[in-house]
């Protein structure tokens, strides 16, 4: 028998959540230290020293000061390793794991919120909040480096094959969807650790270090094709899309292994949470 009048469908509204998580400090540092980071690199480029010798190479370094898409892919390419797997690590780690570590979460689940919905309406927010972290580097980099180096066509890496900026537009977009879905692993396992433990910190830090593992046995060359299967070895495959003739067989095949690896983190995750002692 319920009360009169709840209603579990209509318990913590998404953008009650989307508030909560907005007024935290972290958003706020991360989300600001993002959108610093293509000024920062701007500044890096036309003052370092050796800024005259931009573009002798056909490096995606190199050509960083072609013009503003040059720019944003290196952007990209030098903080998806590792700066926007932190901003995502945190953003899905630290949700649930926070809530416990003040002793919220039971207060939270006595509302009553069922701990699905809870769950859920936790995942989507930190999902979002990481999709907009993605976002935030290469569109403030196609600004700034529009802005320091001119609107350009595009010149490919490796290469050097000069394609119009209008064309890349479209494909950079995929590209940014892309780095998106990649990132699914490292928040799916951020938030199977958030409901695991009470440690935001542990949460945020295992996620990583996956990334870090992974990355060390993708240079394990005896591990012949099983390197394909781990979470990190597609993701920088967004490289083929801006060729001249795009090539999107490696996007397809990181697209599958992040999807399936977040699907069965995820399911481990609501299965650990509705069986979880939240009271101790």
């Amino acid at each position: 028998m319920t009360a009169t009048g709840y209603a579990p469908g209509r318990t913590l509204p998404l953008r009650v959540e989307f508030v909560r998580q907005f007024r935290r400090r972290r958003t706020m540092v991360m989300f600001g230290l993002l959108a610093a980071l293509p000024w920062i690199l701007v500044i890096a480029f036309q003052f370092g020293p050796n800024n005259n010798r931009a573009g002798n190479g056909l490096r995606i370094s190199d050509l960083a000061m072609e013009g503003g898409l040059n720019f944003a892919a290196f952007a990209l390419s030098v903080s998806a390793s590792f700066l926007l797997m932190v901003a995502v690590a945190l953003f899905c780690g630290d949700t649930v794991a926070s809530e416990a570590n003040w002793s919220s979460l039971r207060y939270l689940l006595a509302a009553p919120i069922p701990r699905d919905r809870l769950l859920r309406q936790k995942l989507v927010v930190a999902l979002a909040y990481s999709a907009a972290a993605v976002t935030v580097v290469p569109v403030m980099a196609v600004l700034a480096g529009t802005l320091a180096f001119g609107w350009n066509d595009v010149r490919v890496p490796g290469t050097g094959e000069v394609i119009p900026a209008l064309d890349v537009l479209p494909k950079f977009g995929i590209v940014i969807l892309y780095a998106m879905v990649t990132n699914l692993v490292v928040a799916s396992l951020a938030f199977l650790l958030s409901v695991s433990t009470d440690s935001p910190l542990g949460a945020v830090g295992g996620a990583v270090g996956l990334v870090i593992v992974s990355t060390i046995l993708q240079a394990v060359e005896a591990l012949g094709g099983l390197r394909e299967f781990l979470p990190t070895f597609w993701n920088t495959a967004w490289l083929d899309a801006l060729a001249p003739v795009p090539d999107y067989s490696g996007m397809i095949k990181g697209t599958a292994i992040a999807v399936t690896y977040a699907a069965v983190l995820l399911a481990f995750a609501f299965r650990r949470f509705r069986r979880k002692d939240v009271v101790s």
